[in-house]
């Protein structure tokens, strides 16, 4: 028999359940949502689903997270404080799909690079621009989002830029291609930024859920539903938490 966990944390409530070979509700449990610690209620939920399931953790082969988290937070403009490095694009595209609005005074850079259409190189990245605008605020922010011109098609100048951050300051990059598709820079600029936003959130969250789950005997792997309904891993949920929009919904469907 395989047993699985799944848990929801809305606005109100965070709802545990507990199947049988996927199909088959064994036992469903609430508790309310404790939104200064989403974790704290999701341990209430759990440890109530199991009491009344008489199930033993070890039992469990794999626990699914669903939340509301990036949702509300993209909604209530919360989130980390960023460092936008957008490279072969001019100045006014900025205010391009409410690219200054979501900055809402974070700093930002442009930078001669990019590449173009068909991926040749347009122009040479300016790495002493992004290194002094690094060192300038490498302290400031929580992490950085990077889009470059047709990184869709070539992405050297957003991995570049990428590798600068990391070994200068250590704090999660968001490169756009790794994110979006679409050749609409200013929309890549866009998710990268959002997703720069909710890493510290998410990976805050998964990390106390996890460490709640081991605390009650669970050591199944955490996954955790996307946008889609499909599951992602922790570790990919951590990296790309804009992927998890609209998963509270998604799983309520699934």
């Amino acid at each position: 028999m395989t047993v699985l966990l799944g848990v929801d944390t809305g606005g109100t409530y965070t709802d545990a359940v507990l199947l049988r070979d996927e199909e088959a509700v064994i036992a469903s449990a609430k508790s309310l949502t404790t939104r200064h610690d989403l974790a704290i209620g999701v341990g209430n939920a759990v440890r109530a689903v199991l009491a009344d399931a008489g199930v033993d953790p070890s039992e469990i082969s794999m626990a699914s997270l669903s939340t509301t988290l990036a949702t509300n937070a993209l909604v209530e403009g919360q989130g980390g404080r960023v460092g936008l490095i957008y490279i072969g694009f001019r100045e006014k595209d900025l205010e391009a799909h409410g690219l200054s609005d979501a900055l809402k005074g974070d700093p930002s850079i442009v930078l001669q690079g990019g590449h173009n259409h068909a991926g040749a190189e347009a122009n040479p990245l300016d790495e002493a621009a992004l290194r002094a605008f690094l060192e300038t605020h490498k302290d400031t922010v929580s992490g950085f989002a990077v889009a470059s011109q047709f990184a869709t098609r070539n992405p050297a100048h957003e991995l570049r830029a990428a590798q600068m951050v990391a070994d200068m300051t250590g704090r999660p990059v968001s490169a756009s291609h790794q994110l979006s598709a679409k050749l609409n820079g200013s929309k890549r600029a866009l998710t990268a930024l959002l997703n720069a936003r909710l890493i510290g959130m998410i990976d805050r969250l998964i990390g106390r859920a996890e460490d709640t789950l081991l605390d009650l005997g669970i050591e199944a792997p955490l996954m955790v539903v996307r946008g889609d309904g499909a599951l992602i891993s922790s570790t990919q949920a951590r990296l790309r938490p804009i992927e998890t929009i609209l998963s509270g919904p998604a799983a309520s469907i699934v």
